[in-house]
């Protein structure tokens, strides 16, 4: 069924060689080339995880800003799987998501969180050994 859905997409010639450059590639490949295109332009293709809460923090604006903050595991440390279980528990992802998240750092983990929370949520993951930046 999913190929069906891909079958169905129509591309524009301009994008035809390079879509069938990056279904030809292997899982792996695809990694490495997103880590190269993260780093050539500056992004990160890991899905920040957002509550409804958090949401409504973020359309408050400025005047919430002052109140909450962005949380950025910038290194996993020795110890990866306490940390996957810390962004697991913390932000309520599956496992894979939250593999992904500690395999793509430095990440953004959570934005608009408040500052409380956030600094609790930095404790949990600093004492699972990963470094973390509050913004």
């Amino acid at each position: 069924m999913e190929e069906n859905k891909i079958a169905e997409i129509e591309i524009p010639s301009k994008f035809k060689k390079l879509v069938e450059e990056v279904e030809a590639m292997t899982v792996l490949e695809l990694s490495d080339l997103v880590k190269v295109l993260e780093k050539k332009f500056g992004v990160s293709a890991s899905a920040v995880a957002m509550t409804p809460a958090a949401n409504g923090q973020v359309a408050g604006g400025e005047e919430e800003g002052k109140s909450t903050t962005d949380i950025e595991l910038t290194e996993v440390g020795a110890n990866k799987i306490a940390v996957i279980k810390a962004i697991k528990e913390v932000l309520t992802l599956g496992l894979k998501e939250a593999k992904d998240l500690v395999d793509g750092a430095p990440s953004m983990l959570k934005q608009g969180m408040k500052k409380e929370d956030a600094a609790e949520f930095a404790k949990k993951l600093e004492a699972a050994g990963a470094k973390i930046t509050l913004k």
